[in-house]
């Protein structure tokens, strides 16, 4: 492992999982091989200035010399702007969370009895412990229209088990680690105590 290199090659590896893209997305993206990708991840290759512009630029990144009286400044400035863009994400999973969960409460009024239901609201009050990355908002919203489709009669069980699946599958993603860069986790439990999750 070359320690000179290494912040660089995991500011790339947090910035790819920022962007929810998978390496052989990004090798897609850069053309740059997917099998090179991993061995600069993992900082196995020595990183060529070409490969790093490519994956730089693919990922909303720029290549800038600072002097080295103002790297922490500068460090300063990314921290305040990385910390900005995860507090407006935090903001919208919130939002989007709140009226998944305002509409899971007004089908348990009308459907009180039904499993599925409560299964369904325990897999969304778990996600509350995690810090949903841009890439969970679309599943949010896409079991949000699956819950106000299943409102119009007849009401179809397909859609209420698709909704179901999206928080199963949003859930297991995020409680197996895939939230993103690290300094941005907030560590919570993935489960409480109070809840009893056989689904």
């Amino acid at each position: 492992m070359n320690y000179m290199t290494e912040p660089i090659t995991q500011a790339l590896k947090n910035a790819r999982e920022a962007c929810g893209l998978s390496q052989r997305e990004l090798s897609v993206k850069t053309g740059v091989p997917q099998s090179h990708i991993s061995k600069i991840e993992n900082d196995a290759v020595d990183l060529r200035v070409s490969s790093l512009a490519a994956l730089a630029h693919a990922l909303g990144m720029q290549l800038v010399l600072v002097p080295r009286k103002n790297v922490s400044a500068v460090n300063a400035i990314v921290r305040g702007g990385t910390t900005a863009a995860v507090s407006r994400e935090a903001r919208r999973a919130s939002r989007e969370l709140m009226r998944l969960r305002n509409r899971i409460a007004r089908l348990l009024q009308t459907y009180p009895t039904m499993p599925e239901l409560a299964q369904l609201s325990r897999q969304v009050h778990a996600l509350t412990h995690f810090r949903i990355p841009e890439s969970g908002l679309g599943g949010l919203r896409s079991a949000r229209s699956a819950l106000k489709k299943f409102e119009d009669p007849p009401a179809s069980m397909d859609l209420l088990d698709s909704a179901l699946e999206q928080m199963r599958r949003l859930r297991n993603e995020l409680a197996h680690g895939m939230q993103g860069p690290d300094e941005d986790r907030t560590v919570r439990p993935a489960y409480g105590l109070d809840e009893d999750d056989h689904g």
